[in-house]
Order: structure tokens, then sequence, then C-alpha cells
């Protein structure tokens, strides 16, 4: 190919030539690569369109641009091995792109294998509490191994460089010192970042699950190395440190099942007949599609001079449905007492009051003992 440039370009000086042929070299070395890229991705598109997974879409979606620069530097550098102009220049940038490319690759091929695997475990079904660890982890260690990739890929990049490599010998006598300053100054981010591995490795919680933090009530969105987002059931989020879920005490609904027990306190008069509040219960529990089956039962847990308490149990597949229910639950009984026990509602009493004992109060004029004895006759009527 160089004995061709060379014929084609005829009589020039040196170095023009040179840089001619260099040119001409690289350019049909990449319209080389971009025309066997083209042809490559274009029957892994046809492959993953006739498959039904959608994770091999994701795959060659991430993969193109990153294997199109991959592919040219490949072709820069057989090009480079019979061009010498080329050569000598592709062996000063060669040092920094190659191990950005390769970095590059490493990242791509990551995240594809990270959305394929989340995009398997689906969480859309009713039991997912497995497939939610799955994705918990998943999302944990695939940010963590991305740290770790772009932090390997910037060190070779920088130590292809001369200058900055005799900087980094020479700071290497300081190095301990600026460590322990660093260290002490980064303390609270360090201990974030550690936590995020130990909610990796021990699980407190998992995207998905219900629980109650600060006083609030949501769902984990999304888990971080340094902090955690909450999404609150009014559709705000709380962005929560990583190390709290370790060091204080919170509420997780769904740690071992999304499955709840739920209740709803119910208060009537004390000469309520209970037994068809109980039927009725019964009959609207099982007439609810958001319960789930598996627990229905009443009990009277409190009583007082006014009222009876009682205490309805109700299951449901998860918390927000749960929520529902109650709420369907509560909402019907009243309406149904309201129309078919208007007694059971609950009423204050007074009790009668006879004539009032003034003995030990001292004397009491007559105007005043008539005065009082009516309006003691007047409350029992």
């Amino acid at each position: 190919m160089t004995d061709l440039l060379r014929m084609l370009t005829g009589e020039l000086p040196s170095w023009l030539e040179q840089s001619l042929i260099a040119a001409c070299a690289a350019a049909i070395a990449v319209a080389l690569a971009l025309l066997a890229h083209h042809v490559l991705f274009r029957l892994l598109r046809r492959f993953a369109r006739a498959s039904s997974s959608e994770s091999d879409n994701l795959v060659v979606m991430r993969l193109v641009r990153p294997t199109r620069w991959a592919l040219i530097a490949l072709a820069l550098v057989m090009a480079a091995r019979e061009t010498p102009a080329l050569d000598a220049v592709w062996e000063r940038i060669g040092s920094i792109v190659m191990p950005a490319l390769i970095g590059w690759m490493a990242v791509a091929i990551l995240q594809a294998f990270v959305e394929a695997m989340i995009v398997r475990n689906d969480i859309s079904m009713a039991d997912n509490r497995r497939n939610r660890r799955r994705r918990t982890r998943l999302a944990i260690f695939g940010r963590i191994a991305t740290f770790l990739i772009v932090f390997v890929t910037v060190g070779l990049m920088m130590l292809s460089i001369p200058g900055v490599r005799d900087i980094g010998v020479t700071l290497v006598a300081s190095a301990g010192l600026a460590g322990l300053a660093v260290g002490a100054a980064a303390q609270p981010a360090l201990k974030s970042l550690i936590a995020g591995f130990q909610m990796a490795l021990t699980e407190p919680v998992v995207i998905g699950d219900a629980v109650i933090i600060g006083g609030e009530w949501g769902w984990i969105e999304e888990i971080r190395t340094t902090y955690v987002v909450v999404k609150v059931w009014d559709e705000r989020r709380l962005v929560v440190p990583t190390a709290k879920f370790l060091d204080e005490i919170f509420q997780n609904w769904t740690k071992t099942t999304a499955q709840l027990l739920g209740t709803v306190l119910f208060y009537v008069d004390p000469t309520t007949r209970l037994e068809p509040i109980r039927q009725k219960f019964y009959e609207l529990v099982e007439d609810n599609e958001r319960w789930d089956g598996r627990v229905k039962h009443m009990q009277v847990t409190e009583l007082t001079r006014d009222a009876i308490e009682i205490r309805f149990l109700m299951t449901a597949k998860d918390s927000p449905t749960l929520f529902d229910l109650r709420c369907d639950i509560r909402e019907a009984l009243i309406q149904w007492v309201a129309e078919a026990m208007p007694e059971a509602i609950v009423r204050s009493r007074m009790l009668p009051m006879g004539p009032l004992d003034v003995s030990g109060i001292g004397p009491v004029s007559g105007d005043v003992m008539a005065q009082m004895n009516g309006h003691a006759a007047a409350a029992t009527g």
C-alpha cells in the first residue's frame, strides 16, 4: 500500500510525502473499520430482533459506540505497522488512546450485562422479593465495578505520560502524610462508601422495599454506594445517607415477604350486637379483590363506658394494596352501620341525678336550694 501511495503522489518533499502517505493510510484504515463495524452490527441487530429476549437488544445497543472506536483503533494499529510516519504518530498517542478504549469497552460490557440481568429479573410479579434482591446487588456492585474500571483506566493513561509519572514518583515521599490528611477530611464520605459495601452484603433493604424511616413511609427507589433514595407516598423523594440504614432503627415492611397484615379499628355502642357486624366484615373482605385470602378476623380489644373497640384484621399481597384494602373496609363498614344498624353508633350518656345533698357544704338559703334542685330535675327530664 505504501508503494502505491508513493506512485500516486509523485515527486514531493519528503515530509509532505510522508504526511500524505500517513493521512491516506489512516483514512483507508478508518473507512475499512467503519465498513466492517456496519456489517457486523447489522447482523447482530438482526439476530437480536429475532430473539425473544429484550436483553440481547440492550447488549447490542450498549456495544455499538465503543466497538466502533475500538475497530478504528485496531485498524490504525495495523496500518501503522506498514506506514512509518503513521507509526510515529500512533506511538505518541496510542499509549493514551488504547487504555481509554479498553476501559470504555469494559464499562460498556459491564453496563450491558447489568441491564440485561435487570430486565430478566422482573419485579412486577406479586412475590418479587428474590428478584428485587438481585436487582439491588447488580446495581450496587455494578457501580463499584464501574468505579474500579474508571480508576484503573485513568491510572494507566496517567502512567503513559512521562511528566505525570515523574511527578508521581516525586510525591511518594509525602504520600503518607497526605493520605492521613485526606482520610481525615473524607471520613464521612469513606464511611458512606463502606456502608454501601455493607448494604450490598447484608441487605437490610433492597430496591422496592416498603420502609418507615425518619417518620416517613415510602419505598426504596434507588440504592447508591453513598446514599439511598426513598420515594415517599406523596411523590416526594428522601435522600438518606447509606450509613443511616446501618446505624439507626427503621421499619422494613417487606424484609422477608411483601405480604402484610393490617388492622382497622372501629367503635360501636356497648349495646350493639356484634355478630351481624362480624358477618358483614367477612362478606366485605371476601368480596374485595385486594384481599389475598390469608387472614380475616374480628376481635373486641377494648371496652369503655361509652364504646366498644373492635379490631378487624386482614391481609394483602403488599403494603400499597393493604392500605387501599383497609380504606375500603373502613368506608364500607361506616356506611353499612349508618344504614343497617344506626343504633350501633356511639352515643354519650348522662346518668340521672336526684336531689342534691348539701348537708356537708354549710347553710344554703331556700332560694338557692330550690334553684339547684330545679336544675337537677331539668337534667333528669
